[in-house]
């Protein structure tokens, strides 16, 4: 894409591509089994939470196919909403692009966390990095909770390495 094009705008936003995909990252994270049945905390944390670990599960598939520059998309579907949910909450224009920083700090340190735990299928790591990184509702069992909210987002990874890669852009309601 030229530089006069996006300066324009007359070029297609090639995130238009993955954006059934980040719709649907955010379909699955807010699943009220997590919250009812997983303990996770009803809350901006909690949700939050769940966004940056089921993106996680997504992008390790993306990362392990031919989608590899969609992964980068998706991370920027991310800051978008997240901007966008900053500025509803008030939060003012000095300060937005600090915390989208911090934001992007965290989901990358999250998408660390996961990866190794998501790639080696393994549940007893991946129920530590969960249990680190998500907020569980007062007076849940951090433990059941957490290694159910991992058992779930294992479950993910392993649906989503059965599709192909147009599948997985398509986002469909299958998976």
């Amino acid at each position: 894409m030229s530089f006069l094009s996006r300066l324009l705008g007359t070029a297609p936003d090639p995130r238009e591509e993955v954006r059934p995909l980040w719709h649907r990252v955010v379909e699955l994270a807010r699943d009220p089994a997590y919250y009812s049945e997983c303990g996770v905390a009803d809350s901006v944390a909690g949700r939050f939470d769940l966004i940056t670990a089921v993106l996680s599960v997504v992008m390790v598939r993306v990362e392990a196919s031919d989608l590899r520059a969609e992964s980068a998309l998706l991370a920027e579907l991310f800051v978008e909403d997240m901007d966008g949910q900053l500025r509803e909450f008030g939060v003012n224009d000095v300060v937005v692009g600090k915390r989208v920083g911090k934001l992007m700090s965290v989901l990358g340190g999250r998408l660390g966390a996961y990866r190794g735990a998501l790639n080696a299928g393994d549940p007893e790591r991946l129920t530590a990095a969960v249990s680190r990184n998500v907020t569980f509702a007062e007076g849940a069992d951090e433990a059941a909770s957490a290694a159910a909210v991992a058992d779930r987002l294992l479950k993910l990874s392993q649906r989503l390495a059965r599709f192909s890669d147009a599948e997985m852009l398509k986002a469909s309601a299958i998976w």
